[in-house]
């Protein structure tokens, strides 16, 4: 049984499968499968390493599987195409980058950033029609376009510059939005704002969106969809309440044991054990496990590999 979300009605609009990625000896992903909707959000959870951004770069062309297939709109898009077509690719899939303060150009305005897009893939509009765009745009993600516009980004807090960022790659109505990791930079206090805009993002313009963060705990704020990552495999999947409430692979539960708790004592040396635990999860499942167990409604776990 191959790795899969659970099919939906719609037609999927990204879709990996068995996606492998190779940097000489290192798998960096083995056999990975997993569909986009749109309208929906799929969080890709694991620790640094595990995958997440391999297949975010994969998806966003800045990368390319060693095997396996990429469909967009049930087309095979695995190889390069013309220039044309990765044109039209890399406006319909757009990326929310982890850092906000390098991924804007410093020595420009928040306008240029925003107007940069709609100028490259945009229609050739009058000038005055382009900057009420852009007003709406900032408008969208809570930005006051009055005060926002000619600042530069270093005039901007982290949160600002990533609501400057969600702004840019909603400028050219992308089909899907590739967001990684990105509130970790951010102060804790406003990182649920970001989340709330990105599941609001995600309703009004229809995307189908990953996700993809370390922190198993924001999942729910996000994304209907969970895949669980763990050196390169997808572990446990499946709908993101469902896997949440009752984890199976140990991973998983590991993870969700690593989230704060306020009623729960704080004990000194969790990061040593947690490695600990981490490390013989990793002895059962080094070996490529192909078989899969479905283990609830929407809800499967790769089977473990017994340790000798």
């Amino acid at each position: 049984m191959k790795p899969q979300i659970q099919a939906l009605a719609a037609e999927p609009v990204i879709r990996l499968e068995d996606v492998q990625r190779h940097f000489g000896s290192v798998h960096a992903l083995k056999s990975v499968s997993f569909s986009l909707f749109a309208g929906r959000a799929l969080a890709l959870v694991g620790e640094s390493g595990c995958g997440k951004t391999t297949c975010a770069r994969i998806i966003a062309r800045l990368d390319r599987a060693s095997g396996g297939k990429l469909l967009f709109r049930g087309q095979d898009r695995t190889a390069r195409g013309t220039g044309s077509e990765e044109r039209l690719y890399r406006k319909d899939v757009q990326m929310v980058f982890q850092d906000p303060f390098a991924s804007l150009n410093p020595a420009f305005t928040i306008n240029h950033h925003i107007a940069r897009p709609l100028q490259l893939h945009g229609d050739d509009k009058p000038k005055a029609e382009r900057d009420d765009e852009i007003s709406k745009l900032l408008e969208s993600v809570g930005l006051d376009p009055a005060v926002t516009r000619q600042k530069f980004p270093h005039e901007l807090s982290g949160g600002q510059r990533q609501r400057v960022n969600i702004a840019r790659a909603l400028a050219v109505s992308p089909s899907v939005l590739v967001a990684d990791e990105p509130t970790s930079m951010l102060d804790v206090s406003i990182r649920k704002d970001i989340l709330d805009l990105l599941a609001r993002v995600k309703r009004e313009n229809d995307l189908a969106m990953l996700y993809i963060t370390h922190d198993i705990a924001t999942a729910a704020h996000v994304a209907e969809e969970i895949v669980v990552m763990f050196a390169g495999q997808m572990v446990e999947w499946g709908h993101t309440a469902t896997v949440l409430a009752a984890p199976k692979h140990p991973y998983t539960q590991l993870l969700l044991s690593a989230v704060p708790d306020g009623g729960r004592r704080f004990v000194t040396g969790g990061s040593a054990r947690f490695l600990e635990q981490a490390e013989k999860i990793r002895a059962l499942t080094r070996p490529i496990s192909t078989a899969v167990e479905q283990v609830g409604d929407n809800h499967y776990m790769r089977a473990l590999v017994a340790s000798n």
